[in-house]
């Protein structure tokens, strides 16, 4: 913009004025606050030194130095976690640090509920082996979600997708598998009536029958209201008439 100034001062023109951030402009210096004072002395109290070895990749995960161990039982640390994200954050150079827990990774969310729903999908169509497939597919990709996450969702996306996976192993004939699946749901969500319900099923197709009277009655305890309550109904009568008199009585359940 031409302006001119008073009489005897020459016309000039003003160019754009530098903003913060362009070449040759520099940033205003960053004040550091003073820690806090108790909150270091904690910090102090509880710190005790620990011998590291740097790993790859490019030295950026720790381990025992005397073992170069992630996890060393003899020299009782675990750097399993702080080496995931440690290796994250070197794999993403522009996140310089993790962000808050309530951000999720939207794109993660969508593939891991797209695959679950393919696998139910042909759970319902009586593919259960390609069925389990796909919920195995979306359990490794659940798990991969970043240790910044709150840890409540992946527990909530496993235990369902385990839970799914528990049914087609059942339905397939691997009663096992519908066990270990089973108890893993337990793991995840002990309170959801569900796990124990996919347990008390697989119990009862390996023929324990206690322990799976046992399991059917610990899922009622913690949701006594759920439709859990009315399935289990079918399964004490066989259950009661094999425990009581050694004979078996087979009666037609619901499947949930």
């Amino acid at each position: 913009m031409s302006h001119s100034h008073a009489p005897g001062q020459p016309g000039h023109t003003h160019g754009p004025q530098p903003q913060a951030g362009q070449p040759g402009v520099q940033q205003p210096a960053m004040v550091m606050r003073p820690p806090d004072p108790v909150m270091q002395a904690v910090i102090e109290d509880s710190f005790s030194q620990v011998n590291i070895a740097l790993g790859p990749p490019e030295n950026v995960s720790a381990l025992c130095s005397a073992h170069s161990l992630e996890k060393c039982n003899d020299c009782d640390v675990d750097f399993i976690n702080l080496n995931r994200l440690s290796k994250m954050l070197h794999l993403n150079p522009n996140l310089r640090c993790p962000p808050p827990p309530q951000i999720v990774s939207q794109k993660l969310s969508m593939a891991i509920n797209n695959t679950k729903e393919e696998g139910n999908a042909l759970f319902k169509a009586g593919q259960h082996d390609k069925a389990i497939q796909r919920y195995t597919m979306a359990i490794n990709v659940a798990a991969q979600r970043p240790p910044w996450e709150a840890s409540q969702l992946m527990r909530e996306e496993l235990s369902t997708i385990i839970s799914n996976r528990s049914a087609a192993y059942l339905e397939s004939g691997n009663y096992v598998g519908a066990l270990v699946d089973a108890e893993a749901v337990i793991t995840l969500k002990r309170g959801w009536s569900k796990g124990h319900f996919r347990k008390s099923k697989a119990l009862m197709k390996l023929e324990r029958y206690h322990e799976a009277k046992e399991a059917i009655e610990l899922g009622l305890s913690f949701e006594p209201s759920n439709v859990v309550r009315r399935v289990s109904i079918h399964i004490f009568e066989y259950v009661a008439e094999y425990v009581t008199t050694g004979t078996r009585k087979w009666v037609r359940y619901l499947q949930i």
